[in-house]
């Protein structure tokens, strides 16, 4: 292919002219380093290039080597429990060739071991001679004890059966079977497929997300659910625990499996996720959580350009994992570096800013990627089912929600986690704010919920959630009038709402039994609750004073919020304890008034 030549660096961004024959989002290979990045505007013969790596002692008049494809993913067994940076480079790999810790620029590392052996298990339905096309499966190999790697004919690819091999070892570029086309052309398939990143794989039906990913984190679940196949933010300032709640729902939600994407974030946080992952084990199964986990690191301190691609890397390998069946969550943090970086390369490539110096089209990419998520029936055979659960960090300068990427953000999630400065200074973690949050999936779930946990579910979440809302307004009157405006039944919502929110919302992400919750135990705990608020509405109805109630019932209102902490997932009958206990304290006090 013809070559280019280097005319100016600016930082990320190289120009190159004779580049004519070049096309849109096309990789390159810049300089004597061969560096790699990706064609983002042609003028002429000249191409603006983004560079992915440093672009230090690149000199005008170096080459720029044409590849004549886009960027794209290797997708294949191997992938799971790795860590890859944002070119889909494995740093392990990187590592033990160079000695450093550090990626050395220009160095080419395959994504997927060539040489390593994968034992393929032919599909038992299929024979020489049958009509295959994309999506289906041909066969099987073991990835982990948790992962079953489902070999599919690529998409785009359809025609004869002509062999398939054996039952045996092979790596990932050995042929395992062939397709002859229509126009007679013999199409290899190997265990390994690529595909372009920024093009959304293809499916047959996009359907509405019904099913709730449970995630342990009982806000998340209960109060402000997400579906498998949704889309969620979780914006907040430095210090809400943004990092921590989405690291939460990478270890303990029920996907089964989890792509956590570090984008422009510190390199300690990073450092934290790989110390801790191969030491947890998996709340589902028991198994090694990182079995069932890809990792993306792509810090604060490595090129800006690379954010971008690390955000497309991840959500294609997670559509390459849905389309096997598997329901994935793909975890970013966070979105606003993007942006950012978004924000650095448009303002080198002189482009007209937007908002607060932002790209103008920065919506129009936010809603690429947010659309990219989604519950869907697969192609090919057998029929199948899976979904890609996007939720995303926003780091709002300030913790201002008006500001372009958190405002434009909100108009493509369905599900809004808003961290509060405050709540984290009074140490109230998750610090997400009961009143500005909100989940447009509480109606498509809780089908799901009274089906297989509780068919109260529903009225005990809405009850508990117009407790909160109306503790904020009892709030406001006495700020303004005083506590002694408050009738006895205004002062037990204030009751119940504390305890709603000490033994209910609050999670303690380090506790070995506080920082998951079974869907069967957020229940019990919700069930106690609202048995006391209901029990508690009737003794005042008989004149009973809310002081009166509360002095009977003090110790045990302290052990329902301890209890979080202290009764296991499995120990649920103690909940029956504590309930026959609330009751005696209660029935006690109603049967004084009788006497």
């Amino acid at each position: 292919m013809e070559e280019g030549r280097i005319i100016r660096v600016s930082g990320p961004l190289v120009v190159a002219d004779n580049m004519r024959e070049a096309g849109m989002y096309e990789v390159v290979e810049v300089g004597d380093l061969r560096l790699v990045g990706e064609v983002t505007r042609i003028e002429g013969d000249r191409a603006y290039i983004q560079v992915y790596e440093n672009t230090d002692g690149i000199k005008p008049g170096e080459k720029v080597y044409r590849t004549g494809s886009p960027l794209m993913a290797e997708l294949g067994p191997g992938l799971i429990g790795k860590i890859f940076d944002g070119l889909q480079r494995p740093l392990e790999a990187i590592a033990s060739l160079t000695g450093s810790p550090f990626v050395a620029r220009g160095v080419k590392v395959p994504t997927l071991d060539r040489k390593k052996k994968w034992h393929f298990v032919p599909e038992k339905t299929l024979k020489p001679g049958d009509n295959v096309e994309g999506g289906y499966i041909i066969g099987r190999v073991q990835e982990t004890s948790l992962i079953e790697h489902r070999v599919l004919i690529p998409p785009h690819v359809k025609g004869r059966l002509k062999e398939l091999l054996p039952e045996g070892d092979y790596n990932v570029e050995d042929p395992i079977a062939y397709v002859e086309t229509e126009d007679g052309n013999e199409i290899p398939i190997t265990l390994m497929q690529k595909w372009p990143v920024r093009v959304p794989r293809p499916y047959k039906v996009k359907l509405e997300p019904n099913e709730p990913l449970l995630t342990g984190i009982r806000i998340l679940d209960t109060i402000f659910p997400i579906a498998k196949g949704g889309t969620a933010a979780i914006p907040g300032p430095f210090g809400s625990g943004k990092t921590v709640t989405l690291q939460s729902l990478a270890k303990w939600s029920a996907a089964k499996i989890v792509i956590y994407v570090g984008c422009g974030e510190r390199g300690n946080e990073m450092a934290d996720e790989l110390r801790s992952f191969p030491e947890l084990k998996d709340p589902w199964t028991g198994k090694p959580l990182l079995e069932r986990t890809i990792l993306i690191a792509n810090t604060s301190n490595m090129p800006v350009a690379a954010r971008e691609t690390s955000i497309y890397m991840g959500v294609t390998m997670a559509e390459y994992f849905r389309d096997q069946g598997y329901d994935v969550l793909v975890v970013a943090d966070s979105t606003s570096r993007w942006a950012e970086a978004l924000r650095e390369l448009g303002g080198r490539l002189e482009e007209m800013p937007a908002e607060e110096g932002y790209p103008s089209y920065l919506p129009s990419r936010l809603a690429e990627y947010y659309e990219r998520a989604g519950r869907v029936l697969t192609l090919g055979m057998p029929e199948r089912f899976g979904s890609v659960t996007l939720a995303s960090a926003v780091s709002p300068p300030g913790g201002d929600f008006t500001e372009p990427v958190t405002s434009n953000t909100l108009r493509f999630v369905r599900v809004f986690w808003p961290l509060d400065v405050a709540l984290a200074q009074a140490r109230h973690y998750p610090a997400i704010n009961w009143l500005q949050g909100f989940s447009q999936y509480v109606d498509l779930v809780a089908e799901w919920w009274s089906k297989n946990v509780d068919p109260q579910w529903r009225q005990m979440r809405d009850l508990m959630m117009s407790i909160l809302i109306r503790e904020d307004e009892l709030r406001q009157i006495v700020r303004l009038v005083g506590p002694e405006s408050l009738g006895e039944k205004d002062r037990l919502i204030l009751e119940t709402a504390r305890i709603i929110r000490e033994g209910f919302l609050k999670q303690n992400a380090y506790d070995d039994i506080d920082a998951f919750s079974t869907p069967q135990k957020q229940v019990r705990m919700m069930k106690l609750i609202v048995n006391f608020y209901n029990r508690a509405n009737e003794l005042i109805n008989k004149g009973i004073s809310i002081k009166k109630i509360m002095d009977a019932s003090g110790d045990i209102i302290a052990e329902i919020i301890r209890s979080k902490a202290v009764i296991r997932n499995e120990e649920l009958n103690k909940y029956d304890e504590l309930e026959k206990k609330l009751n005696g304290v209660l029935d006690t006090l109603s049967k004084s008034v009788g006497a």
